[in-house]
């Protein structure tokens, strides 16, 4: 039978640990629990229950809080989440979405509304490639095609070079027409243009 000391128990070999009552809560804790008070105290002070003084301090408590008993002390005076919580009746199902009027065609993909790249499957630019190219090669000098496609940058810089060179700088718009409407060209976000 081991010996007691004062309230203390004595061990086999030489340790004397304090005698704890049944439902005591001086376990250890760990990092989560710690976490776990903190965001309490986060929903606490969010709702007006501590003052900013008060707060900090027991966000300090709560980091260098070893049991869980140390933790329990900071929340004597605050509600319980149960207590506090506000039941919200929701619709069980959700409204359904109204139908997009392409949705009724076959292959119909909402990602893409106009359409994938044959090649590479990306979605299809909104603007179209003979569009621009056209706009391109009828008022380039003033960068009209690049404007059309998103790619105002290089519109504007056009539109200068055509500006500072009395017109010359308009063959620059023409040949990007011709690019725009040979090539694969992409808009701003790098979907292909539309054929």
């Amino acid at each position: 039978m081991p010996n007691r000391i004062g309230g203390c128990r004595y061990v086999g070999g030489g340790t004397v640990r304090p005698v704890s009552t049944p439902g005591s809560r001086n376990f250890r804790i760990g990092h989560e629990e710690r976490e776990q008070a903190v965001r309490a105290l986060n929903d606490h002070f969010a709702a007006g229950r501590l003052d900013m003084h008060k707060y900090e301090e027991r966000v300090g408590q709560a980091s260098a809080a070893r049991t869980a008993g140390e933790l329990d002390a900071l929340f004597t005076d605050l509600p319980t989440a149960a207590s506090t919580q506000v039941t919200v009746q929701h619709p069980t199902a959700p409204y359904p979405a109204a139908p997009h009027p392409a949705a009724q065609q076959a292959g119909w993909d909402p990602n893409a509304p106009w359409g994938r790249d044959p090649v590479t499957g990306w979605p299809c630019s909104d603007k179209s490639k003979v569009v621009a190219g056209v706009l391109q090669l009828f008022l380039g000098a003033v960068g009209a095609g690049r404007f059309y496609t998103g790619h105002t940058g290089m519109a504007v810089a056009q539109l200068l070079v055509t500006l500072f060179t009395f017109g010359i700088g308009a063959i620059w718009g023409f040949v990007d027409g011709i690019v725009l409407l040979a090539g694969s060209p992409r808009d701003p976000y790098g979907r292909p243009l539309r054929s």
